[in-house]
């Protein structure tokens, strides 16, 4: 097994560039490297989706082995960042799997909500692309604490009652700023010339 001694950094996990390397080197050390780093992360992402340790841990599970599969040849920019999408995928599929005949409210409002905004499907790789540019340069336009909130609602799925705990806010005034956002981001839509 390749190993990196003295490559942690302060928070004592190794950094991005070594868990790579460790993949490149096809050492099983960097599984459980992602584990550590970024294992929470990933489970709570998977959890918001799906409300349930069992499938979130397979979805963790499943995102180590889709790293490995993948890693190399790829060499992701932003290991967590790409980890995460990984298993937001990997949590979405298995709640529409799940969801056929049942159905969990929270989630599918979140997906109903940004569905006035998104497209859910047949678009174009160059669409995704245009979108995907879109929906940055909107991220980045927006306040910090509004941009948190967004992103808390509809990338990791948090509750309302857990972004209004988290930011100090009422329920009520998360709604208003979730809605408020939706609104201007379906403005930053036209105006980008994203029709979906």
């Amino acid at each position: 097994m390749l190993t990196m001694p003295n490559s942690a950094t302060r928070d004592g996990y190794l950094p991005d560039e070594a868990i790579i390397a460790l993949y490149f080197g096809r050492s099983e050390e960097a599984i459980a490297a992602c584990q550590a780093k970024y294992g929470k992360t990933c489970h709570t992402i998977a959890y918001n989706i799906l409300h349930s340790d069992e499938d979130a841990e397979e979805c963790v599970s499943d995102t180590w082995l889709r790293a490995w599969n993948a890693i190399p040849p790829e060499k992701p920019a932003r290991l967590g960042a790409w980890l995460s999408t990984v298993t937001r995928r990997l949590a979405l599929t298995r709640y529409e799997t799940k969801t056929a005949a049942k159905r969990y409210g929270g989630i599918q409002a979140s997906l109903e909500e940004l569905a006035e905004c998104v497209a859910d499907g047949g678009l174009t790789i160059a669409d995704e692309v245009a979108l995907a540019g879109a929906i940055n340069s909107f991220l980045a336009s927006l306040p910090a604490r509004t941009r948190m909130i967004f992103m808390r609602k509809y990338w990791y799925m948090d509750s309302i009652a857990d972004i209004a705990d988290k930011f100090g806010m009422t329920q009520s005034a998360v709604k208003v700023t979730l809605h408020r956002t939706r609104e201007k981001f379906r403005k930053h839509l036209d105006k980008e010339g994203i029709t979906v």
